[in-house]
């Protein structure tokens, strides 16, 4: 642990700065190049890629540099005399040989590297018109990628699967740019937000209950039966705004009862959560295809003002923008607000990180457990109800893929299964990653069977960081 120490002092520092550098240059200089492309007018060239290469410098300097560089000077000041005299000499040592460092330290990654690119040359020569300059750009850009990630893995301590999570969504953002036609028109930019919301929304719940180191899997049952559930009122002649009230306290309630039951019984709050899922969802279509020929599907009419909501042609104050976005960002702004600065937030990462201490503070894990279940259930709802916007129709299984790209979000963006550490805004960025992966794979022609593949090794990797990253709860 010490020679990680002496090794990250002045020439660690210098490297990540110039690092950083190297980055938004690149970066900037392929957001040029694609203005360039799509005949952009040159003075919008030039204004987004000093505001990109701003951006970069900024966030690298204060989620990287400024954070490492501080954290050191931190660990100086607790070292003896004697130690900080050895660390300085140490760093002095090795100035000259950082990079040789980062070689050893990361080999067998630098040696997969060098596989991948032998296997890019043997395409090049084995097929036709695969050496073109956006092959060999992406391949750039890939490579970067990996790059960065190596370095964050090697080197950071704190929110380090966010900082992974941010560099993966650039990295697959150019990559889309450059690879998939129309990928940066304003057309799928906007359904890439418009499906990132639906997915955002319905990760709140989950966000919140992982926290406290559950998982909630009813998530997609409660979206998919108060989607069909919501149509049905409708159909039998009832205003709108009391179908959806009534399907948000039905939310409410699932969400109470996976509370107060995997509280009581948390040893099997997975599997009970689960069975509640598959209980509401056979209540619902058992109850909505009496009479009907159309097993887990309910047509009508949707109200016009729901699908405006929902709609990828949506329009919120007369800006050509789906309502639903707006709404998943306010609510999204709130709960990280309300994670950090406030007492209910701070109880529950106290909850999560280790409720023995919490109980003795006089938190009430019970209250904050079944809360969250309740804030989930009725979240799921709201889902279901914006999908019936979307899709016009209902259908029970407009829920599944949430089963799982709920967790995955969460898992991404850097929120602990293990409960007490993460937050929604981590969540925020492994939402966003799984959109611009999930567009990308469907541009390229993936299959969904393929994208799940894919997903399941975006999750492996990470889970692998908490595997090898003490517990919270032995830090306090």
């Amino acid at each position: 642990m010490k020679v990680e120490n002496r090794r990250m002092g002045k020439a660690a520092f210098s490297f990540y700065k110039w690092l950083g550098f190297i980055i938004a240059v690149i970066i900037s200089g392929i957001s040029a190049v694609l203005g360039y492309i799509d005949n952009t007018p040159s003075q919008l060239i030039i204004l987004y890629t000093v505001a990109i290469f701003g951006s970069i410098l900024w966030g690298w300097y204060h989620l990287s540099v400024r954070w490492q560089f501080k954290e050191d000077q931190d660990e100086k000041s607790t070292l003896s005399t004697e130690d900080s005299t050895e660390e300085i000499l140490d760093d002095s040592e090795h100035h000259e040989s950082y990079i040789s460092y980062l070689i050893k330290s990361n080999k067998f990654a630098i040696i997969g590297i060098l596989a991948m690119i032998i296997a890019f040359v043997a395409l090049a020569f084995a097929m036709d018109n695969f050496f073109e300059w956006k092959n060999v750009l992406t391949l750039v850009v890939f490579f970067l990628t990996l790059l960065v990630l190596i370095i964050t893995n090697s080197v950071a301590k704190n929110n380090k699967s966010a900082m992974m999570g941010l560099a993966v969504l650039i990295g697959l953002f150019i990559m889309g740019s450059l690879i998939v036609d129309g990928f940066i028109s304003t057309l799928n930019l906007k359904s890439m937000l418009l499906f990132a919301s639906f997915l955002g929304l319905a990760c709140i719940g989950q966000t919140l209950v992982v926290l406290l180191g559950g998982l909630d899997l009813s998530v997609s049952f409660v979206i998919g039966a108060a989607n069909i559930g919501l149509m049905y009122l409708i159909n039998l002649g009832l205003p709108p705004w009391i179908c959806i009230i009534a399907v948000l306290m039905v939310g409410i309630g699932v969400g109470l009862i996976n509370g107060l039951l995997s509280f009581r019984l948390q040893g099997q709050a997975l599997i009970l959560t689960l069975g509640v899922g598959f209980v509401v969802t056979g209540l619902v279509q058992a109850l909505t295809t009496i009479g009907s020929d159309f097993g887990g599907s309910v047509f009508g009419v949707v109200p016009k003002w729901l699908s405006n909501i929902a709609a990828a042609n949506g329009t919120f104050l007369g800006i050509s923008i789906p309502p639903v976005v707006i709404i998943w960002v306010v609510l999204s702004i709130l709960l990280i607000v309300a994670l950090k600065n406030t007492t209910w937030g701070r109880n529950l990462y106290a909850v999560g990180g280790n409720r023995t201490s919490a109980a003795r503070l006089s938190i009430s894990e019970r209250t904050y457990w079944v809360g969250v279940f309740t804030i989930g259930g009725f979240i799921s709802a709201l889902t279901g109800i914006l999908l019936l916007g979307w899709s016009g129709g209902g259908f029970v299984g407009v829920g599944g893929p949430y089963l799982f790209q709920t967790i995955a979000a969460v898992v991404v963006g850097g929120t602990s299964l293990l409960g007490g550490k993460g937050g929604y805004g981590f969540t925020v960025i492994g939402v966003l990653v799984l959109q611009v992966l999930s567009s990308f794979l469907v541009g390229i022609g993936l299959s969904y069977e393929g994208q799940q593949f894919v997903f399941g090794l975006l999750i492996l990797p990470m889970v692998a960081l908490y595997a090898r990253s003490p517990h919270i709860r032995t830090q306090i």
